[in-house]
């Protein structure tokens, strides 16, 4: 019988038939099968094959009798029908009928080989037993290979076919609804198999195999269609943990990982790109317009995929070594996508977060994951990687919310904390200088400013803060109130600049000194950032040092309050010399316009100023001669102004005074003796024991230095004695802390003094004696039992709780209150003397100042006593002076 008629016979035969014959005709048909190349005939054999006479082969007989030997020859007629419709296609045209009945009769056969592959796949299925991979063998990489070339063809179809797509569209799209089908009927057979420890080398390369296999088809269905690509990747990672004890060293983990984050980073775009479609097209409120039922779609996709990514990362972590590099990108990239990234796209605010729930949330659960995985912190804190400039926030906040996770994991903890120890290992920063690196490169973010959440507090509503407000850890912490918790924060901060480059050390300088610049005039925050910037002025390069000065010249008005907070020892020796002539130029300027202006009282905080930045001067190393002349000329003018009355009711002449005092001391041998006079007696006026703590500590210092000058004998009378009263008064300071502070001024007075007689006349009353005594003998005169400590700590620390909690509440209520205070009409000045009153007080200082210096002139051969010509004049002014009081008396 040839092979026509057999065809022709079995075409005719029913069921039972075939069953009958199938042990004589199926090998007929198989060995036909094989060897025919007619391409209708091997469609035509096929068809018979799976629809008549393998629906009567068992499990045991499919692959023997049926599979091996057809599906080979399948595969190579399905890959010559691509080859000749790729061959054919570009003279396609609806005028040239012959080959577009040609083209559509090889899609045709490619449908029906898909048809055929089905059935085998449903037979499979139909039986009860478990289905075995050696049962089947040939089965799923026959429907895989062909899976892969129909997929491939219908996304190529559009640029294959152009502009005659509408030719042969419609079978594309039953080759697209076949694979579709063929595809799910695989998967549906692959659940089936069970494999466990007693399966076969070639079982599991196998499943391995069709792993791969999908993961390929991902790639090509991906724009397809929506459900298909979320269905194959869910059988791609249920199969690979169902399997996970056989098959996680096998599978290529590199690649799955890869093409998820590649997954979901361009769903999440799609999702963004409709986002801003609905938009500007006004529809954001329409929720039941078709775009908006789009968006949830890929929404719900972006939802699928960051799921499966955690899934699979919690699964496989101990394999994806070489993968934490992509899910970092991931991580950067989808963040970069979302607000406050400067190139997030305008789209309605709850579209982003539907987004940020599916998306973020997920990926947050994923950070937890990864955190103890020593490959991804090195991927994150690696100090080589350079960021494109969108990718440089996400960075920055990627690294905060890394700060903020790792205290709950001591492996964790330790793993970023600490950057790399040994040369054998890859580069890595710890968190905190990561994060300050990472700051430093979002340049425009902090320009604009970008704002982020804050923190409820409360049950205030959340509001948003800068960039800068929350990346704060160390400076928070150094803006406490608590001192000593803002000492360590500066020690973790002066580490960090230690051990990080220069170029960070630099910024960090920048930084605090920019934030002084914008701080009130005092305040303990204030005060702690001064000690942070003169802690990390002495870890900067001479150049960074050099630019420093340029960068924040002190002969700027705006710089002084940086200035007056630095030690000048920590500069360069050029920075030095720098600094000296642009401040003390710029103090005689300061002075020069006070005193034109006719020395207003009003003016002082400017010159306050400019004493500060003086006295930093005072307390550089080496310095010059000249300077010092410079200092003692300043100082010299500014004590001949200073008036007692004026100085206890007029708060900046306080600190005027404070200022004098303190530049006095660093320079008392170089001092004139009637300045020295001026000082004392300024200082003795004063009611010490309700003067300002710092006014105290600038003249005990003053007092300290004191001991360094030999008095002249002439003006002995005038200063020794006040010094001794002076002492004599703080020695019975009710506060223990100032009176620590006198005990020690003392004490260096009375070491390198020559006027012993000051000590003496000083320790008059046993009581206080006995406390210098024991001071400087170091005797302790009554000491703590533990309990008794205890309890006195106790009490201090109420004291310093009570403290902070005061000064954190006054900060507080400042912000508050700040808004509302700024509607509010100014409230009324203090009353400021008017220009004439002005005047009459210079003029009389003048003359005070005049009398004072006349007073300590020595006569001829040391004798106090004027000459006649002298007490004529002084006769003359009193005359005058009483001529002024009878007018000013009429005048009231």
């Amino acid at each position: 019988m040839s092979q026509v008629t057999l065809l022709e016979e079995v075409s005719q035969w029913n069921q039972e038939t075939c069953q009958q014959q199938l042990k004589s005709v199926l090998p007929k048909l198989v060995a036909m099968h094989h060897d025919t190349d007619s391409w209708e005939e091997h469609t035509n054999i096929l068809q018979i094959i799976t629809n008549r006479f393998l629906p009567h082969l068992s499990l045991s007989e499919v692959e023997m009798e049926c599979f091996s030997s057809v599906l080979p020859k399948v595969m190579k007629i399905f890959a010559s029908f691509l080859e000749e419709i790729l061959r054919q296609v570009g003279g396609l045209s609806s005028q040239n009928t012959e080959l577009q009945t040609f083209l559509r009769n090889i899609l045709k056969m490619m449908v029906q080989t898909l048809e055929c592959l089905s059935g085998c796949l449903r037979h499979v299925g139909s039986f009860e037993e478990s289905v075995s991979l050696d049962a089947i063998r040939s089965l799923p990489s026959c429907v895989l290979r062909i899976l892969t070339d129909s997929f491939q063809h219908c996304k190529d179809s559009e640029v294959m076919y152009s502009g005659r797509l509408s030719l042969v569209g419609d079978l594309l799209q039953g080759l697209f609804k076949e694979a579709y089908s063929l595809q799910k009927s695989l998967m549906d057979v692959l659940e089936k198999i069970n494999l466990d420890d007693s399966s076969s080398e070639e079982e599991v390369s196998d499943i391995v195999k069709v792993i791969h296999s999908l993961l390929d088809i991902c790639a090509i269905i991906s724009s397809l269609d929506i459900a298909l690509h979320a269905n194959t990747w869910k059988f791609i990672i249920k199969q690979s943990v169902k399997h996970q004890s056989l098959v996680e060293d096998r599978l290529h983990h590199t690649d799955i990982a890869f093409s998820l984050c590649e997954d979901l980073c361009t769903s999440v775009q799609n999702c963004f790109v409709m986002a801003q479609q609905i938009q500007q097209s006004g529809l954001q409120e329409a929720v039941h317009c078709p775009e908006f039922k789009l968006f949830q779609k890929a929404t719900k996709m972006c939802r699928f995929f960051a799921n499966t990514l955690v899934h699979y990362t919690k699964e496989f972590k101990p394999f994806l070594a070489k993968s934490c590099s992509h899910f970092h990108q991931c991580y950067l990239q989808i963040h970069s996508k979302f607000p406050p990234s400067m190139l997030a796209l305008c789209v309605p605010p709850a579209l982003i977060e539907d987004l940020r729930v599916s998306v973020l949330v997920p990926l947050d659960v994923m950070l937890i994951h990864l955190l103890s995985f020593h490959p991804f912190a090195e991927s994150v804190l690696d100090p080589d990687h350079q960021y494109s400039t969108e990718l440089c926030l996400p960075q920055c906040l990627l690294l905060v919310n890394v700060m903020g996770k790792i205290s709950q994991s001591e492996e964790a903890l330790r793993l970023w904390s600490v950057g790399s120890q040994f040369s054998e290992e890859n580069p890595r920063w710890s968190v905190f200088e990561a994060v300050l690196q990472s700051f430093r490169k979002c340049v425009l973010e902090r320009a604009v400013p970008v704002t982020l959440p804050g923190v409820m507090l409360r049950g205030q509503a959340q509001g948003t803060v800068s960039l800068h407000q929350h990346e704060r850890s160390l400076l928070a912490a150094v803006l406490q109130a608590d001192t000593q918790m803002a000492v360590l924060a500066m020690d973790v901060w002066c580490f960090l600049a230690r051990y990080g480059s220069a170029d960070l050390c630099f910024h960090h300088v920048h930084l605090v000194a920019n934030l002084i610049r914008s701080c009130p005039d005092k305040g303990y925050q204030l005060a702690h950032l001064a000690l942070l910037l003169r802690r990390l002025l002495f870890l900067m390069t001479p150049k960074h040092q050099m630019e420093f000065v340029e960068h924040f010249p002190p002969s700027q008005e705006e710089n002084l309050c940086v200035w007056r907070h630095i030690l000048l020892r920590c500069l360069s020796t050029e920075a030095c010399v720098r600094v000296e002539e642009e401040v003390l130029s710029k103090a005689s300027d300061a002075l020069q316009e006070w005193q034109d202006c006719g020395y207003r009282l009003g003016n002082i905080s400017r010159v306050n100023s400019v004493l500060g930045c003086v006295l930093v001067v005072m307390g550089g190393s080496n310095m010059h001669a000249a300077s010092v002349v410079s200092s003692v000329k300043i100082i010299s003018l500014m004590w001949s102004r200073m008036c007692s009355r004026q100085v206890q009711i007029y708060p900046p002449l306080q600190c005027t005074v404070k200022l004098l005092l303190s530049i006095s001391a660093a320079v008392i041998k170089s001092v004139e003796p009637h300045v020295i006079i001026q000082a004392v007696s300024c200082l003795s006026e004063f009611n010490l024991q309700k003067c300002p703590d710092d006014l105290l500590i600038a003249a005990l210092e003053f007092l300290a230095s004191m001991g360094k000058v030999f008095v002249p004998p002439n003006i002995q009378g005038q200063v020794l004695l006040r010094l001794s009263a002076l002492f004599n008064g703080l020695l019975t300071h009710p506060s223990w802390l100032i009176f620590q502070h006198v005990l020690e001024a003392f004490g260096l007075f009375a070491e390198i003094t020559n006027h012993e007689e000051v000590i003496s006349q000083t320790l008059t009353s046993e009581e206080v004696k006995t406390k210098v005594i024991n001071f400087l003998s170091k005797t302790v005169s009554q000491r703590e039992s533990a309990e008794e400590r205890l309890e006195r700590l106790k009490e201090d620390r109420s004291i310093i709780e009570n403290h902070c909690q005061r000064l954190d509440r006054e900060k507080n209520l400042s912000v508050h209150t700040a808004p509302a205070e700024e509607s509010q009409p100014c409230p009324k000045r203090a009353r400021q003397e008017t220009k004439a009153e002005e005047e009459y007080e210079r003029y009389l200082q003048t003359a005070e100042s005049s009398l004072k210096a006349l007073q300590s002139i020595e006569g001829p051969g040391g004798s106090p006593s004027p000459p006649q010509w002298v007490r004529v004049r002084l006769e003359a002014l009193q005359t005058l002076i009483t001529q002024i009081n009878t007018t000013t008396n009429e005048q009231s």
